[in-house]
């Protein structure tokens, strides 16, 4: 996961750079996160759980939602009742062995890592006050519970992008191996061709996929974006005219073939918070238009493309409702066709954005989630 946009700057081919540029803009919509509070749209406050807690030890394997959702009836509502020390870098980190104590500040809950003094000193390092002694931490990021499980994301996280296909024209692709081998794996030696890239450098290898294609309101079809799947890393050893020499370094459940791209390496990251999108802040009428890794329907723990990106507001960490299309009936009286309304079935929540989709992850749901549900705010009466 400690994989680094490295070389960018060192890429000599003009051309290249361009394309590399274009592609680089595509990647770094879903890879840059903003710390930031968000409030809930209904001024009351967060209803907790009869069953929650007042103590609660932070224990590995843990996410933030599974604990937000021990806490609260709308786990969304989460950031409402964080009591972040401002004085922490990440202050909505949280590790194994933490103590979380639930407070009140104002009639509010409020819930806090314990440091030794209770309530009084969750709420004042909230307020901007400091600890009453100092405190030294040295902890591994990757120690830090994740939002929601990395396990279940980790092949669109890591090793899948969307880009714009015309981004693609001139990318340095692979057009054979050291042996004459049709496809190669780690350990072993292809070629590439293509200007720009830099010995030394590490890459990515990289699948063409299914474009997604849709029309738009003039009923135009637009293609909104190429899927690529890594299926190795690699490291340039030597560089002749524009053939250059990769070393496979890994590979991810599939094998390097002729006409694979070569794509600088990036770093991606999980947000380290959730919170519920608000009216007008991503455009309206979204929809999941892919159910990753299957052809069928997703359901809790699947991951889907909604045809909402950065340019439309998107960003990793947003939470929304799903929505299934009501059903056409015929009314027994009057013989009507009646369109019913839409149910809602489910919660998912964005962790990687593109320019026009992103990449989803399904929080809950009590139906199968088809292509072309409909995401939505999450209403005020669902918070």
């Amino acid at each position: 996961m400690k994989k680094v946009l490295t070389g960018i700057t060192n890429f000599h081919a003009k051309g290249f750079k361009k394309q590399l540029l274009a592609v680089t803009l595509c990647l770094s919509a879903g890879f840059t996160y903003m710390e930031m509070t968000h409030a809930s749209p209904n001024t009351n406050p967060p209803a907790l759980k009869s069953s929650a807690p007042n103590v609660y030890v932070v224990k590995r394997g843990d996410t933030l939602w599974d604990i937000a959702g021990k806490f609260l009836s709308k786990p969304w509502r989460w950031p409402e009742i964080w009591a972040s020390n401002k004085h922490v870098k990440n202050p909505h980190w949280i590790y194994p062995g933490d103590k979380l104590l639930l407070c009140t500040l104002d009639g509010r809950p409020l819930i806090g890592v314990d440091e030794g003094d209770g309530c009084d000193g969750i709420i004042r390092r909230h307020q901007g006050g400091t600890s009453l002694r100092p405190q030294i931490r040295v902890e591994s990021l990757n120690n830090a519970i994740s939002v929601i499980p990395l396990s279940d994301i980790q092949p669109w996280l890591e090793h899948s992008i969307v880009v714009n296909p015309e981004s693609l024209q001139n990318i340095p692709y692979t057009i054979g191996a050291a042996d004459n081998r049709v496809i190669t794996g780690a350990g072993q030696t292809v070629y590439a061709r293509g200007n720009g890239l830099v010995v030394g450098q590490r890459y990515g290898i990289y699948r063409e996929g299914k474009p997604y294609a849709f029309l738009n309101a003039e009923g135009k079809k637009f293609n909104a974006g190429m899927e690529l799947t890594e299926v190795a890393s690699a490291t340039a050893a030597a560089g002749e005219n524009d053939v250059t020499t990769l070393e496979l370094t890994k590979s991810y459940n599939a094998e390097v073939r002729k006409g694979d791209y070569v794509l600088p390496s990036y770093d991606a990251e999980l947000p380290s918070l959730f919170y519920p999108t608000t009216t007008n802040e991503v455009s309206n009428g979204g929809k999941v238009v892919r159910v990753q890794g299957s052809i069928g329907t997703a359901a809790q723990y699947s991951v889907v493309t909604i045809d909402r990106g950065s340019l439309q507001g998107a960003k990793p960490g947003q939470v929304f409702s799903i929505y299934q299309q009501g059903e056409t009936v015929r009314d027994p009286k009057t013989k009507e066709s009646v369109k019913l309304p839409s149910q809602k079935i489910g919660t998912l929540m964005i962790f990687k954005s593109f320019d026009h989709l992103s990449y989803a992850y399904i929080l809950e749901s009590n139906l199968p989630i088809k292509m072309g549900a409909e995401i939505k705010p999450p209403a005020i009466a669902d918070n």
